[in-house]
């Protein structure tokens, strides 16, 4: 049997990473493991130092330059703050290089639509890094929702809770909620028909909504919402799906049995079953879908039009919100 990120590495493509912060390192880590890593990039030449040591055989620069013009690099990692994605994508996509940007693509649905015929026009792939499509629970919970295991769904929810100095974006929408409205769509298999209503927090003087709760309606009268804050003092990261047979929570805190699903009439009761999943990083998955889709010429699974759908209802939710000082 061949695992999902087993493959061939003969004929090696080489990865570069442009941005490693918090996040970006996760990515660096995975390409390296993979045995993809070529070079990384960033503005902080101590984490580059740090990086080099760390990472047998890589070259290190803090010029995006360096990675664009290098005729090796085929594939270019962007794990930036979110301004920036649309034009080092762009830059990298003009320069002949397949692209996986983390979410959301860009800031706007009309830089995403540039960068999506961008990379048609160029035959290179576009991938976002909409994690949460590549969770194996994730995956399991669809495979039973399309089943009808679940019954008629009613509703669904998803609540992104934690503390975040670092604040780093215009607002924890466009942030965390890229995550969330991916992932429910996903599991839906539709996009939301309405974004019905949007209440913004704002809990410091920068003047950015730092907590945010989102109601929206799905096709069939499906209720969706979605919290999402970065002033919340416990880390909650959970999925709630309501059908009319079963209802299931994903609860992503848990180190194992994050899928459970429990009875129809009283979710008080003992939790009926723990479905089984692969235990595999989802980033691991996601990196190599990277490279399987440059190996192979397949379209991601995240591919521009997806990001540009999940941007647009950023977009809509940003225009709905009504923002509350605390």
């Amino acid at each position: 049997m061949t695992l999902p990120f087993e493959m061939d590495n003969a004929a090696q493509e080489k990865i570069a990473v442009i941005g490693c912060g918090n996040w970006g390192k996760n990515l660096v880590r995975n390409f390296y493991n993979l045995g993809f890593l070529y070079k990384v990039c960033d503005l902080n030449t101590e984490t580059l130092a740090g990086l080099q040591k760390q990472y047998r055989n890589i070259i290190v620069t803090n010029k995006f330059e360096d990675v664009f013009k290098d005729p090796k690099v085929d594939g270019v990692v962007i794990s930036t703050p979110s301004f920036t994605h649309y034009e080092l994508a762009r830059q990298a996509l003009i320069n002949g290089k397949h692209v996986y940007v983390e979410k959301p693509v860009a800031t706007s649905s009309e830089q995403t639509l540039e960068l999506y015929a961008l990379a048609q026009e160029m035959g290179r792939v576009l991938m976002v890094g909409h994690l949460l499509l590549y969770h194996p629970a994730v995956n399991r919970l669809r495979q039973l929702i399309r089943e009808g295991y679940l019954g008629q769904i009613k509703n669904i929810s998803s609540d992104r809770l934690n503390t975040n100095k670092l604040r780093p974006d215009k607002s924890v929408i466009w942030d965390l909620a890229p995550h969330d409205f991916s992932m429910l769509a996903y599991l839906m298999d539709q996009e939301p028909e309405d974004i019905v209503s949007v209440i913004g927090y704002q809990n410091r003087e920068d003047g950015l909504v730092d907590d945010a709760r989102i109601d929206m309606v799905f096709p069939n009268d499906v209720a969706g919402h979605i919290h999402i804050s970065w002033v919340h003092p416990i880390k909650q990261v959970k999925l709630v799906v309501r059908g009319t047979e079963r209802s299931a929570i994903i609860d992503d805190t848990l180190g194992e049995n994050k899928l459970h699903i429990f009875n129809k009439d009283d979710l008080s009761s003992p939790i009926e079953e723990f479905p089984e999943y692969l235990d595999i990083e989802p980033l691991k998955l996601e990196c190599q879908h990277f490279i399987n889709c440059i190996r192979h010429g397949y379209d991601p699974k995240t591919d521009g039009m997806n990001g540009y759908n999940v941007v647009k209802v950023l977009e809509m939710a940003e225009r709905k919100m009504e923002m509350i000082p605390v």
